[in-house]
């Protein structure tokens, strides 16, 4: 039997030592059409920071090695270009003298892989724009680095390679910027998980533009401007494009093999595709989901040797084994956390209408009393009937050993009560006596027979935007803790004293109770359930969940490329690994190790130690609660302190305060604020554009800032494309006349000319590089700003909240007042 096998790496190299291993003697061609016949392509980022410190570390075999071993015929740098199938003949191309030739076959295997995807943008083509996914675009990149030593990267995509190309290029000492296109990145994370890894890459330094997509590149000189879609204008030495994969299609295409709906070649459960004596495998295949039983594109190194395994036994005994679909499990190094996955996430089970519950709970990797344990976070997801349908993890130690848990769990077809009752390893060094994975299931558990009943996050945020007057949010930490930060509107009772406060809340209207993570919130649940409180449920995950889920995700702006330039080298170190710079600081430095502490436990100690004190003196604390570096900074600007550095390094992050003279712990008077309320009742371009210059300049400068939309000025904040609304005949002619958006304001206030100033004045803005409307609006809601709309004006001019933008409260002439009475500057434009 001759078996030609068209592409090496993982699986065609895999099945061709299979199919070897299998039958003696058997002919066996296998087709690359690179230099390398097997490289570890997972492993080419951890060259750029010299993780990996040799090239040749990254080959796994070489041709000569492999030919003699498994006696196989290897032929790299030969592409295949067409497929005979009635005569069962491959043509082959030498890539080295270009000759072309036949080759037979009997069985064919296509492992062809996945290609880059490479938009047709103006200026792809610049030297200075690189890819990475095979040795060679590793080569041109380490060549970029060594000879022009750059000192600003773009990395464009927040995929796995791009998460790992932005930490590598971090490692090497590039100030280094993400761009993503959507919200988060890390698709296979659901948000408020991807939200952890935002902000450690702000612990880290490191850029992060989301919602933004290139629109083209400009080599100049020394550097190249990326051009995003919002307006910004980067400035770099390097970029790498990491913005996904696609299979690679294109000899199936051409031979008439049939396709999957989702692009990919289309196999059955023996791998074998339309053609009998064509199987494929490996990245260009479309595969079956585990447990959505759904087609989907997965380009994972497991499955595609586990695939390139099963095709050879299956080519030489005959289709004797099934593929049973791919699980979708995968981990990334994030920087100094590990994001582990496994199933489906949140978007795919809404995509798949599978009806499903979750819970998220954070938990020390071992006991916490045992030094360095650090804290996971853990989402597991499940059907009513308690069937585990995916989980994600995201921690500095631990998380891929309890996503290989539930993974395997899946696996073997059990249940989040099978994970309640696992009996797992457990030492101080190595766990807890109640693993995370247990823990996980039983929360899972209360919430199947209905003794816990949990809120999400985005269900407690939008309840809280729509003012519903009715709910009760009850915070049960502690003061201290309530005084460090709390959700907007929640009353604070601790859950050692709730029961005094019983009388205090209405027992028939609905209770939102939350802690730090979730165990206190939930034994408040049960004292309310049992006291007859009819309607409660706990904050899954606690605040903690819901403030990184809420709080900013972006970190824009951190970098000024000509500085750069002209920083001196120290000076560059210090700032690119998070450390400030302290000229003479004074005082007498005091050291606190916080490592392992769990909620609330770092900021509490921080607290007492810097009340110990004396002014003038500086706390270096070490901690390993992720959330801390955000909880530091905010306390510190509650109570008058200075966060002087803030660095993050293999799970710890190491502050760096100065104790100011004593101030309160309360929340700072009205008067102290500064804080900015514009009124906008006009929606003339350069109006709105001077609102809005002027807010930003505001929250630049560390100022709250309130804006009050009132009549025309509501059009700032109507949606381009929003839902249509059956309305009466005068809203109607209101909507038809009004702009739709900000991007879309049509009239300034001097020399319009029937509209053609605001036209002028548009272009004028985008040659002198002046930010848009909709990005300066956009970043308004990213800072922070409290954006109100004027019920009446709305009711008058017949917009619905649901016309407007996300993130919009709605309000009256009160709610202005309230703004204006807090604040030091009121403006009405």
């Amino acid at each position: 039997m001759k078996v030609v096998i068209i592409g090496g790496v993982a699986g065609g190299a895999t099945a061709a030592a299979r199919i070897r291993r299998n039958d003696e003697r058997a002919e066996i061609v296998m087709i690359e059409r690179g230099p390398y016949i097997s490289f570890a392509n997972c492993g080419l980022p951890y060259h750029i920071s010299g993780t990996i410190e040799q090239r040749e570390q990254l080959l796994v075999t070489s041709e000569p090695a492999f030919e003699a071993r498994y006696r196989v015929d290897v032929r790299s740098r030969t592409e295949a270009i067409a497929i005979d199938r009635q005569a069962k003949l491959v043509r082959l191309r030498d890539l080295n003298t270009g000759d072309e030739y036949d080759e037979s076959y009997d069985k064919l295997l296509l492992s062809p892989g996945a290609e880059p995807v490479r938009p047709k943008l103006p200026g792809i083509d610049s030297p200075r724009v690189f890819g990475l996914r095979n040795i060679p675009d590793l080569d041109r990149i380490m060549g970029h680095l060594e000879q022009h030593s750059p000192r600003r990267a773009v990395v464009i995509g927040g995929g796995f390679i791009g998460i790992e190309v932005a930490e590598n290029l971090h490692e090497k000492g590039i100030f280094t910027t993400l761009v993503e296109g959507a919200d988060q990145i890390l698709l296979p994370l659901d948000y408020e998980m991807a939200a952890i890894v935002h902000s450690h890459m702000k612990d880290k330094n490191v850029e992060l533009y989301l919602s933004d997509k290139v629109e083209r590149f400009e080599d100049k000189d020394d550097h190249t401007v990326v051009y995003l879609g919002s307006g910004r204008r980067l400035q770099a030495d390097m970029v790498v494009l990491a913005i996904g994969v696609r299979p690679e299609t294109t000899l199936a295409r051409a031979s008439g093999l049939e396709l999957g709906s989702t692009g990919g070649i289309k196999v059955d459960s023996h791998l074998q595709t339309s053609d009998p004596d064509i199987y494929a495998v490996g990245d260009a295949i479309e595969v079956t989901q585990f447990i959505s039983g759904r087609q989907a594109l997965i380009p994972l190194a497991g499955p595609a040797n586990r695939q390139g395994r099963m095709a050879a036994d299956n080519i030489v005994f005959g289709n004797k084994q099934q593929y049973r679909g791919t699980q979708s499990t995968s981990i990334l190094k994030a920087f100094d956390l590990a994001a582990a996955t496994t199933g489906l996430n949140e978007k795919q089970l809404i995509a798949a209408e599978i009806p499903f519950l979750s819970c998220i709970t954070h938990s020390g990797s071992h006991a916490s009393y045992y030094p360095g344990a650090k804290q996971i976070s853990l989402k597991l997801l499940f059907s009513p009937e308690g069937r585990i349908l995916g989980a994600q993890a995201v921690g500095a130690d631990g998380a891929d050993k309890r996503i290989d848990v539930i993974s395997t769990a899946i696996h073997g077809n059990l249940n989040v009560e099978d994970l309640a009752e696992l009996e797992l390893a457990y030492a101080p060094p190595f766990s807890s006596a109640k693993d995370p994975v247990n823990i996980a299931g039983y929360v899972a558990i209360n919430l199947l027979n209905k003794s816990h009943e949990m809120i999400a996050w985005r269900e407690l945020h939008a309840r809280l935007l729509a003012k519903s007057s009715e709910l009760q949010l009850i915070d049960v930490r502690t003061a201290e803790e309530y005084e460090f930060g709390s959700i907007a509107t929640a009353r604070n009772f601790d859950v050692n004293q709730i029961r005094e406060h019983l009388d205090e809340l209405d027992r028939n209207a609905p209770v939102v109770v939350f802690c730090q993570i979730g165990l206190r919130g939930y034994l408040a649940y049960r004292i309310l359930k049992q006291h007859g409180f009819t309607q409660v449920s706990n904050l899954s995950g606690g605040y903690k969940t819901y403030s990184w889920a809420v709080d900013k995700q972006s970190n824009p702006d951190i970098f000024d490329y000509e500085d750069i330039k002209r920083r001196a080298p120290e000076v560059i170190e210090a700032e690119r690994s998070g450390s400030a710079v302290l000229v003479a600081p004074g005082g007498e430095l005091h050291t606190l190790n916080a490592v392992g502490l769990q909620c609330p436990g770092p900021i509490m100690k921080t607290y007492k130690a810097m009340e110990a004190l004396d002014a003038g003196e500086l706390l270096e604390v070490t901690v390993s609660d992720p959330a801390f570096g955000r909880d530091i900074r905010a306390w510190a600007k509650k109570t008058g302190n200075d966060v002087l550095s803030l660095k993050s390094d293999k799970g710890l992050i190491v502050v760096l305060l100065r104790k100011n003279k004593a101030v309160p712990v309360v929340a700072l008077p009205a008067a102290t604020r500064d804080k900015l309320t514009l009124v906008v009742f006009s929606d003339d371009l350069d109006k709105v554009m001077a609102s809005m210059i002027i807010a930003n300049g505001a929250l630049a400068m560390g100022k709250p800032v309130s804006l009050f939309f009132t009549f025309w000025g509501l059009d700032v904040l109507r949606r381009e494309n929003a839902p249509a609304r059956d309305k009466p005949m005068m809203d109607r002619m209101f909507s038809s006349m009004l702009p739709s958006g900000v991007d879309h304001l049509n009239s300034i206030s001097k020399m319009d000319m029937h509209g053609l100033g605001a036209k002028m004045i548009r272009k004028v803005m985008h040659d002198k590089g002046v930010e848009t409307p909709g990005h300066l609006l956009q970043s308004l809601v990213d800072g922070g700003a409290q954006m109100i709309a004027c019920q009446m004006s709305m009711d008058v001019m017949g917009i619905h909240q649901s016309e407007l933008i996300d993130g919009v409260e709605i309000g009256g002439v009160a709610a202005f007042l309230g703004e204006a009475s807090e604040s030091g500057t009121t403006l009405f434009i």
